[in-house]
C-alpha cells in the first residue's frame, strides 16, 4: 500500500509541474526548458528556511514562490529577447545556471552533498508526517493549481495567450502588449513549479542538485507533449503515465542482469511509438 502511496505523490508534484508549464508551452506557444529551475527554486528554498529558521512548512511554500516568481521574472525579461528555438536554447542556458548556483553555492546549499532533514508539513497541530495524510496534502494543492490555471485560461487574459499562440504579430496590431503577457504568464508558471518544489523537498526530506538537472525540465515538457498541449486533463494523463509506465516496467519479468536496460528500451519505445502516430499527444489539441 505504501508503495502505491508513494507513487500518487510522485504522480500529484509532477503532474502540478505539467500543469504549471502547460500554461506557457500549451497555452502560449512558449518552448521553454527551465521549468526544474523553478522547481528547484521552491524546493531549496523551503529546505534551507526549515532547516535553520523556525518557520513553518506553508510560509516556506510562500517564500520560495516569491523567490521563483523574482527569479522568473529576470529571466523572462531576458527570454522575451527571443523567439522560436532561440527562446528554447535560452531558458535551457537559464537552467544550466541555476543548476550551477545549486551545485557551487556550497554555503548556502551544501552543493553536491544536498540539504538532509527536511520536516514534513503541520498545520494547526495537524502533522502530515504519514504518506497517506502527504498525498492527501498534495492532492489538494494539485486540485487548486489545477482550477487556477483552467480560471487563467478560461479568462480573457487566457484568450490573449492562445491568440499570441496563433499568431503574436496580428494579436499586436489590435494594441495587445504581447511581450507583459508572455511575462506574466511565465512569472505565475514559476511561482507553481515552486509549490511543486516544496512539496517534493517535504516529501522526500533531502534536496540535492541532481534532482533539477535540464533532464528534468526536459521530462517535465514530455509530460505535457505525451499528454497532450492546450488540454489540462491530458497533462494529467501525461503525469500518470510517464509516473506508472516505468514502474510496470519492473514486473515483466526480464533476466537481472539485463532488466535495467530492456526497461529503458522499452520505455524510450513506447514514447517514440506515441509520438509517431499521435504527435499531438493523447488529448492534445496541436502539435509542439
Amino acid at each position: 500500500m505504501e508503495y502505491f502511496i508513494h507513487l500518487a505523490i510522485l504522480f500529484s508534484i509532477y503532474a502540478t509541474l505539467g500543469v504549471s508549464l502547460n500554461l506557457i508551452v500549451g497555452y502560449t506557444g512558449l518552448l521553454s526548458v527551465t521549468h526544474a529551475a523553478f522547481y528547484g527554486l521552491g524546493a531549496y528554498a523551503t529546505a534551507i528556511l526549515l532547516t535553520t529558521t523556525g518557520i513553518g512548512f506553508f510560509l516556506s511554500v510562500i517564500i520560495g514562490i516569491l523567490v521563483a516568481m523574482v527569479a522568473s521574472f529576470l529571466i523572462g525579461i531576458v527570454l522575451s529577447k527571443f523567439d522560436n528555438d532561440y527562446y528554447a536554447l535560452a531558458s535551457l542556458g537559464f537552467n544550466t545556471i541555476i543548476f550551477a548556483l545549486f551545485l557551487n553555492w556550497q554555503s548556502l546549499t551544501r552543493g553536491p552533498l544536498g540539504i538532509p532533514g527536511i520536516s514534513r508539513p503541520e498545520l494547526f497541530g495537524f502533522d502530515f508526517s504519514s504518506n497517506l495524510s502527504f498525498l492527501i496534502l498534495s492532492l489538494i494543492i494539485l486540485v487548486l493549481i489545477f482550477y487556477i490555471s483552467k480560471f487563467i485560461v478560461n479568462s480573457s487574459f487566457g484568450r490573449v495567450l492562445k491568440a499570441i499562440r496563433g499568431d503574436e504579430k496580428a494579436i499586436q496590431v489590435f494594441g495587445y502588449n504581447t511581450a507583459y503577457y508572455k511575462l506574466t504568464i511565465f512569472v505565475i508558471s514559476a511561482g507553481m513549479a515552486a509549490v511543486a518544489g516544496s512539496l517534493f523537498a517535504s516529501y522526500i526530506t533531502f534536496v540535492d542538485p541532481s534532482s533539477f538537472t535540464v533532464f528534468e525540465s526536459i521530462f517535465i515538457l514530455a509530460i505535457i507533449i505525451l499528454g497532450g498541449l492546450s488540454n489540462m486533463r491530458g497533462v494529467i494523463l501525461g503525469a500518470l503515465f510517464l509516473i506508472l509506465l516505468p514502474e510496470a516496467l519492473r514486473f515483466v519479468g526480464f533476466p537481472p542482469d539485463i532488466a535495467a536496460q530492456m526497461r529503458q528500451v522499452i520505455y524510450g519505445l513506447i514514447l517514440v511509438l506515441l509520438m509517431l502516430y499521435r504527435p499531438q499527444g493523447l488529448l492534445g489539441e496541436y502539435k509542439l
